[in-house]
């Protein structure tokens, strides 16, 4: 099984859930709750693992990793963006400078 194949059956479990009962599902109590708290709990999540990394306490940074995954795979469901555009997005960008990327990503925006 590889990380592709989990990250895709929790992305179908998140869609599965996302209106389900909000009384009974975490998911659909997020969803109900609407985007904006979706992405908070992105937020968080984000600060939590920077927070084990400096801490230097693994095992907080593979709990708070997972969360964070977690709750991007809700907002990307959310957006209605699929896990195979994304991935799609980082083969584009494999074997290409992070700063020769970021470079083309700004030149675009300012042409756009």
């Amino acid at each position: 099984m590889t990380t592709q194949d989990t990250l895709e059956r929790l992305y179908a479990l998140v869609i599965s859930r996302r209106d389900a009962d909000p009384e009974v599902s975490y998911v659909a109590k997020r969803f109900a709750q609407g985007t904006a708290k979706i992405a908070q709990k992105v937020g968080e999540e984000a600060v939590e693992t920077v927070i084990a990394a400096l801490q230097k306490d693994n095992k907080e940074i593979i709990n708070e990793s997972a969360d964070f995954l977690f709750h991007w795979l809700m907002l990307l469901v959310d957006a209605g963006i699929t896990l195979p555009e994304v991935i799609s997005e980082l083969e584009r960008r494999e074997g290409i400078s992070g700063l020769d990327e970021k470079a083309a990503r700004k030149l675009l925006k300012k042409e756009g």
